[in-house]
């Protein structure tokens, strides 16, 4: 495992910082050379104003949002210490996977994630576990027809609204521990002095449960993970209509692979089997993910109708696989060291334009170039040509390359107010792809919301989008490397993953037979060329695209929620069908048998989900909150070729809170969580299914404690 280089990553931060500063805040110093003096009260005035201004810029006509602010997050089971991941599960169509993924209206992955509106790239583990809830005012979710300023990655857009030390003043320290070897100290502190908002919040995780057990067991063997997470916002207001923000965050993750016992070794080592004198049990594989990002941003007005942001981000993501030299070679045949890289630097400028009463026009662009590293060094035994072991030790092979991407998009939209009651949202929007597929599309996008009485709301929409494969993720290894060795594929066959281009249409209703308690219900469909899916196709925690030549999606999905007063609770669910035909790139990764039988039927996906449901409930009793939430799975696809799936589960979680005064110490925040209250041990996968690499079971009952103070 590489070591922790902190000279490196400050190194590489302070030259990313330093050019944006250089691009973006020495043309906004020469316009403000007079010294601003701007009281309290104006200042946070000010910057609501520019948060509504920003979010106005980014609107979400005719899709369909649901949404978590600070006090939906206080009531999870862990609070603040929620990964991004958990919270979104309780979102309607978000079905549960293994290793933090998340599949969202049948969709792999396919999630893009904004911070205060400027698009960030995707780390190669995805932000379900890099980010977490500490530094959230509030996150919506976005699906459906999305308006034409949303593109590239459309199954869900996670739009994150962060803390500001102004309207967030103080700090906190916490401390949460329990169960599993948990031990996770946090911290956060913002405030604000003469236009210059601040807010820090750092945190780290000591668990003896990183990664879903392979077995049915309480305790995994080998699953200790270390985690550091730390997140910063500075903002300066120029004056009363403008200011210049940076953020920025870093994490650094450590896993042990979790071992799976009673395996049985087929690869001896010089003719001689080492088992039981290396057993499964035994091994011992890790992976390190890191990510770190930086986002430039500066808001302004033209006059009264025109709001616009310009941004630059640059995002370095790494993830770097180290297997058991000797056990993965005799229990797999082959034992890789695996490091994946990307490198992205864009800018992103959107403008919002009210032209009159009845019209908004909004347009923008985004540019950003990527450099992928994909590096495996590969042990491996000889074979002849019918695939038998051949005597002797291993080989290494090495199968290194690396790879440029840049991807260009432009939109423009008009936001046309018909009636009181009619709003039409229509625009087109340009994506090019230039990497391993030089590709574009131009898509149209129209989307209407008819108001159809003060209690009743009707969506549509329609959508054309253009989902290129995620650069990081694209393997081009050389299939020939490994002819005549334990790792030859089947299947020889690698054609490039393409872009999926798919035309989207949804429909929802939403009604509040009281001023408390709201009901919607929405449908979609979605039929594509080229459909994305992912699998993991080897041992390393890394997931590899390919394409489906056809697909189709089509669900319906209803949500309640309720709140008056000290009683808060939600309840939703949705169903969905989620399936492919034929396997139209990377063929090597399937077996002949598969890819036959996947040619001439429709099947389903592996993380197709027929039924997905999440409620919760919360009250305030005085200074104490008593919550509960609670999961439901139907169970993702298994078997040859997705044909079966895995039995149903339900996970109920409960929490208690209460804020208490101790003579020494001031007033305290306590929080008791018991997760998986009644101990289910239910399956997330079973270590069949396309593309599905390993068995996972849900975590078992854990008793949980966190004591913080605010200052």
């Amino acid at each position: 495992m590489r070591p922790f280089n902190l000279k490196r990553r400050v190194g590489r931060f302070s030259l990313i910082l330093s050019t944006l500063a250089f691009v973006f805040i020495a043309p906004v110093a020469a316009q403000t050379t007079q010294e601003q003096v701007i009281n309290v009260p104006e200042v946070v005035v000010t910057t609501q104003q520019l948060d509504a201004a920003r979010n106005s810029i980014l609107p979400e006509t005719g899709s369909s949002i649901y949404s978590f602010d600070q006090g939906a997050i206080a009531d999870m089971p862990l609070g603040d210490s929620t990964p991004l991941n958990q919270v979104l599960l309780q979102a309607p169509g978000v079905a549960q996977d293994s290793y933090g993924q998340l599949h969202i209206r049948g969709d792999h992955a396919n999630l893009q994630y904004r911070i205060n509106g400027v698009i960030i790239p995707e780390s190669i583990s995805g932000f379900g576990q890099t980010l977490d809830a500490r530094f959230f005012d509030s996150v919506n979710l976005l699906t459906g027809a999305l308006p034409a300023e949303y593109g590239l990655r459309t199954a869900g857009i996670v739009d994150i609204h962060t803390k500001s030390g102004e309207l967030n003043p103080g700090g906190s320290i916490s401390v949460l521990t329990g169960q599993y070897g948990t031990l996770n100290p946090s911290m956060e502190y913002g405030g604000s002095s003469d236009g210059l908002d601040y807010y820090f919040t750092g945190q780290m995780l000591h668990s003896d449960l990183g990664i879903e057990s392979p077995t049915a067991s309480r305790n995994a063997l080998h699953d200790t993970t270390n985690q550091a997470k730390a997140f910063g916002y500075l903002s300066y207001l120029l004056d009363a209509n403008s200011r210049v923000s940076l953020f920025l965050g870093t994490s650094l993750s450590r896993f042990q692979i979790p071992d799976n016992p009673g395996q049985t070794p087929a690869f001896p080592i010089d003719g001689v089997a080492l088992f039981p004198h290396l057993p499964s049990s035994s091994l011992d594989e890790h992976q390190s993910e890191k990510t770190d990002y930086a986002v430039l941003a500066y808001q302004g007005k033209w006059g009264y109708a025109t709001d616009y942001q310009v941004s630059a981000f640059s995002r370095y993501t790494e993830t770097m696989f180290t297997p058991d030299s000797i056990g993965d070679l005799i229990y797999n045949g082959v034992a890789s060291r695996v490091l994946r890289s990307n490198f992205s630097n864009g800018v992103q400028g959107d403008v919002s334009n009210r032209i009159n009463d009845s019209h908004t026009v909004r347009y923008g662009l985004a540019l950003s170039r990527e450099h992928a590293v994909n590096d495996n060094t590969s042990s491996v035994f000889l074979t002849n040509n019918a695939g038998v072991q051949l005597p002797g030790g291993p080989v290494t092979i090495t199968d290194n390359n690396s790879r440029d991407a840049s991807l260009q998009s432009m939109y423009l939209q008009d936001e046309w107010l018909l009636t009181d009651a009619l709003t039409l949202n229509y625009g087109l929007r340009a994506d090019h792809l230039a990497a391993y597929t030089n590709e574009g599309q131009l898509s149209p996008r129209v989307g209407a919301v008819f108001k159809i009485s003060p209690q009743t709301t009707l969506h549509a929409g329609y959508a054309r989008y253009f989902t290129p494969p995620p650069t990081e993720l694209v393997s081009s290894s050389s299939i020939a490397l490994f002819r005549n060795t334990t790792n030859a594929p089947e299947v020889t066959q690698n054609d490039p993953v393409k872009a999926e281009r798919s035309n989207y249409y949804d429909l929802g209703i939403t009604h509040n037979p009281t001023p408390h308690w709201s009901i919607g219900l929405d449908a979609y469909y979605k039929e594509s060329k080229n459909l994305i899916d992912e699998g993991q196709f080897g041992q390393a925690l890394v997931f590899t695209p390919f394409n489906y030549s056809q697909g189709k999606v089509y669900g319906l999905e209803l949500t309640n929620s309720y709140h008056q007063g000290d009683l808060g609770a939600y309840f939703n669910i949705a169903t969905s069908r989620a399936q492919g035909r034929s396997i139209a790139s990377a063929q090597f990764n399937f077996g002949q048998d598969e890819l036959d039988y996947i040619s001439s039927h429709w099947v389903h996906l592996d993380h197709d989900q027929s039924i997905t449901a999440s409620a919760g409930v919360s009250y305030q009793i005085q200074r104490t909150t008593i919550a509960a939430d609670a999961l439901f799975g139907s169970g993702l696809r298994s078997g040859f070729a997705n044909t079966e799936h895995l039995p149903a589960y339900t996970q109920v979680n409960l929490s208690a809170s209460r804020n208490f005064d101790v003579a020494a110490a001031g007033r305290l925040n306590a929080k008791v969580a018991i997760l998986n209250v009644f101990d289910r041990s239910y399956e997330i996968r079973d270590g069949s299914g396309i593309g599905v690499g390993a068995p996972q079971f849900g975590q078992r009952r854990a008793l949980l404690v966190m004591l913080g103070k605010d200052f």
